[in-house]
C-alpha cells in the first residue's frame, strides 16, 4: 500500500465522511414515505471491494452489522467482474443477505473507475409494506420468515442506468403501498449516484492509491484505538442478562439474553452461547446485528466521535449458539427483531459496566413500533402509517435520563403530529409525558410519554411491536426501575381492551382510540441521595407528584401560594428517619446471623 503523509490521510478521512452525511440528506429529502422522511429510519454508508464499512453516517448503529453481509452476499452472487457502471443492487434478505429484517431493503452501487469496482456506496431503509401477513410486513404473530413480506436476494435492479421493469413490476405487485416503495427505492439509487459521484471526483483528485491507502489506515487506527482503550480494562470474566417479555405467541415464557464477555490484555470476546432457544415468534436476531451492537457499545464507552469501520469487526470476537434466538435457522421469523437488540445492548452494557464501572448506565425504555393501515374513505386510496417510538433514557452518573427519546440502537425520530394528521385520517387527541413514570434515583431515568389516535375512517388495521409491558428498564446501583409500557383500546370507556405489546392485524373502527404509554428509564444510584432543589424542581415541572417526591425521594414538597415550595427541615427528617430505620434493620439481621 502506499504511504499516506497525515495532512493527506485527514482531509480524504473528512472527505469520506462529508460523501456518506451528504448521501444521507439526499436519502431523507427525497423519501416519499413518512417512515423515511420523518422518521428517518435508514443509514448511508461507502464500503470496500472485500465488503467491509469504510465510512458510515450513523443514524441506526445496527447497519455497521448488515451493509457487510448483504454486500458479502451480493459478491457471492455477482463477482466484481460482471458489475458495470451504471449498475445497483437489491437486498432485503435477512438470511441470504445482512438485512434486519424484510422491510429494510439496501441498494448498493458499484463505484467504477477506469472499468473496474473500487468500492461500493450503500443505503438501507425501512420500506412501507412488502407484503405479508399484515400491513406493514412486521406480524408480531409470524411462524416463519415467509410471512414477513416479499424476500430478495442480491438481484441487478439497475443495469448501466437502465431500471429494470420487471424487478419493479413484481416489487409493486408485492406491495400495499406499491407508489411509496418505488418511490423511496428510486431515492435510494439516487442518493447513492451522488456518493458514486463524489467518489469518483475524490478519486480523480488524490488517484486511486492514495484512497485505496486511507481505507487501510482507517482500519489501522480505528482498531488501534479500541485496542489501546481496552488495554487499560481491567481482565477477567463478566456477566450481563436480560429476558424480553415473550416473542409473542408464547405470551408466558420470557426470552432469555446472556453475554459473558472475556477480557484479556486488548482482546474482548462476547460469548451469547448462552442465549435462550431461537423463537417461535419473531423475537429472533442475526449475528451481524449483534456484532453491531458489541461496535456500538464499545463506541459508546470509549468515544462516541469514533469513526465507525471495518477497524472495530477486527477488534469484537463474537461466539454464538446456532439456533438460539440469536442465531436463529432459516426460516426462523425475525420482524420484531429491534426489541431484542436493545436487550442485547442492555446486558452487554451490564457486563461491560463492571469492566468500567464509571460509565454505567441504568436501562432504557428500548424500541416499539406501530402501523395503522387501511383505504381512505376519500381518495379510495390504500395508506400505511408506521412509527417508531422510544420512551426514557436511563439515568447515568451526573445526569438524568432524557425523556421521550430514541436510545442506544435506535436513533429514529417521532413523527411529528401535524405531519400525521395531515397525511393520515387520525388525530392525535393526546401527547405528553407521563408523570412518575422514570425510574427514581440520585439521577433519575427519563420519562415515557403517551401518545392518543382518534381514528377518522372506517376499517383501519393496527399492529404493533414492543416489549418490558411486563418487564421494566431496571435501575443500577440502588436507582429503582422505571415504569412499564402499556397499550390499550378505548380507554376509559365500556369498550376497553387491554392490548399486548406484540399484535398484529387488529380491527378498528371510525372513533375508536388507541393509547399508547411508553416505559420510563431507570434510575442510577440511591434516590435518597437526589438534591432535594432538583426533586423540587421535577415537581414543578410535572415529571413526579408531590406523593412520589415523598415516597421515593423522602423530600417533602408542599403547594404554596403561587408554586411549590420545598420543606427542607422536614425532608431532612424524613431522610434521617429513613436512614435509622435502615440501621436497626442491618444490625438484627447481623445479629441474628446466617
Amino acid at each position: 500500500m502506499k504511504s499516506v503523509d497525515p495532512i493527506t490521510f485527514q482531509i480524504v478521512n473528512t472527505r469520506l465522511s462529508g460523501i456518506v452525511q451528504e448521501m444521507q440528506r439526499s436519502l431523507f429529502r427525497t423519501g416519499f414515505s413518512t417512515i423515511i422522511r420523518e422518521s428517518q429510519d435508514a443509514s448511508c454508508a461507502i464500503l470496500d471491494t472485500q465488503g467491509e464499512i469504510v465510512a458510515q453516517h450513523v443514524v441506526l448503529p445496527l447497519h455497521m452489522g448488515a451493509f457487510p453481509a448483504c454486500l458479502r452476499e451480493l459478491l457471492n452472487s455477482y463477482p466484481l467482474e460482471e458489475m458495470s457502471e451504471g449498475d445497483a443492487f437489491l437486498v432485503n434478505h435477512p438470511y441470504r443477505g445482512g438485512s434486519p429484517h424484510v422491510p429494510d431493503m439496501a441498494v448498493i452501487t458499484p463505484v467504477v473507475v477506469e472499468g473496474e469496482v473500487a468500492g461500493f456506496c450503500a443505503n438501507m431503509a425501512h420500506k412501507t409494506d412488502m407484503g405479508g401477513a399484515v400491513p406493514g410486513s412486521c406480524p408480531a404473530q409470524a411462524r416463519e420468515v415467509y410471512l414477513e413480506g416479499i424476500l430478495i436476494p442480491p438481484i441487478r435492479y439497475v443495469s448501466r442506468f437502465e431500471t429494470s421493469r420487471e424487478v419493479e413490476r413484481i416489487l409493486a405487485a408485492n406491495s400495499r403501498t406499491p407508489d411509496l416503495v418505488l418511490g423511496d427505492i428510486r431515492g435510494q439509487v439516487g442518493a447513492n449516484r451522488l456518493g458514486e459521484m463524489r467518489m469518483k471526483k475524490l478519486i480523480s483528485e488524490y488517484g486511486l492509491d492514495t484512497v485505496f491507502s486511507t481505507f487501510s489506515r482507517l482500519f489501522d487506527v480505528t482498531e488501534q484505538r479500541v485496542r489501546s482503550e481496552i488495554l487499560n480494562w481491567k481482565n477477567g470474566t463478566f456477566f450481563g442478562e436480560g429476558f424480553l417479555d415473550n416473542d409473542g405467541i408464547d405470551l408466558m415464557t420470557p426470552v432469555r439474553i446472556h453475554v459473558r464477555v472475556e477480557k484479556e490484555k486488548d482482546r474482548i470476546l462476547f460469548d451469547f452461547s448462552g442465549s435462550a432457544e431461537q423463537t417461535t415468534g419473531p423475537a429472533n436476531i442475526r449475528p451481524p446485528l449483534v456484532q453491531a451492537v458489541c461496535y456500538y457499545c464499545l463506541i459508546s464507552l470509549i468515544d462516541p466521535y469514533l469513526p465507525n469501520n471495518y477497524g472495530l469487526a477486527r477488534v469484537v470476537e463474537t461466539r454464538f449458539r446456532k439456533g438460539s434466538v440469536l442465531d436463529p435457522r432459516f426460516p426462523a421469523p425475525v420482524n420484531a427483531y429491534m426489541m431484542t437488540a436493545h436487550m442485547v445492548t442492555e446486558v452487554v452494557f451490564e457486563a461491560l459496566g463492571q469492566i468500567t464501572p464509571e460509565r454505567r448506565v441504568a436501562a432504557s425504555a428500548g424500541s416499539r413500533s406501530i402501523t395503522l393501515a387501511g383505504k381512505s374513505g376519500k381518495t379510495g386510496q390504500g395508506y400505511l402509517q408506521f412509527e417508531l417510538f422510544a420512551g426514557g433514557t436511563g439515568g447515568r452518573f451526573g445526569k438524568d435520563g432524557v425523556s421521550g427519546s430514541p436510545a442506544n440502537v435506535s436513533n429514529c425520530c417521532i413523527t411529528p403530529v401535524e405531519i400525521l394528521e395531515s397525511e393520515f385520517p387520525i388525530s392525535i387527541d393526546r401527547f405528553e409525558l407521563i408523570p412518575d413514570s422514570a425510574g427514581a434515583g440520585e439521577y433519575r431515568g427519563g420519562l415515557g410519554f403517551l401518545r392518543e389516535y382518534r381514528i377518522l375512517d372506517d376499517e383501519e388495521i393496527f399492529s404493533s411491536r414492543g416489549d418490558q409491558f411486563l418487564s421494566s428498564p431496571k435501575g443500577i446501583d440502588g436507582g429503582k426501575a422505571g415504569r412499564p409500557g402499556f397499550l390499550s383500546l378505548n380507554p376509559e370507556t365500556a369498550e376497553f381492551k387491554s392490548l399486548p405489546a406484540r399484535n398484529g392485524g387488529v380491527p378498528l373502527e371510525k372513533g375508536d382510540v388507541i393509547q399508547l404509554g411508553t416505559p420510563g428509564g431507570g434510575g442510577w444510584g440511591d434516590p435518597m441521595l437526589r438534591d432535594p432543589e432538583r426533586v423540587l424542581q421535577d415537581v414543578r415541572n410535572g415529571y413526579i407528584s408531590c406523593q412520589a417526591a415523598l415516597e421515593l425521594f423522602g423530600v417533602v414538597v408542599g403547594e404554596g401560594p403561587e408554586d411549590y415550595i420545598l420543606d427542607l427541615a422536614s425532608t431532612r427528617e424524613v431522610r434521617q428517619s429513613r436512614q435509622d430505620k435502615i440501621r436497626k434493620t442491618n444490625s438484627i439481621d447481623k445479629s441474628m446471623g446466617p
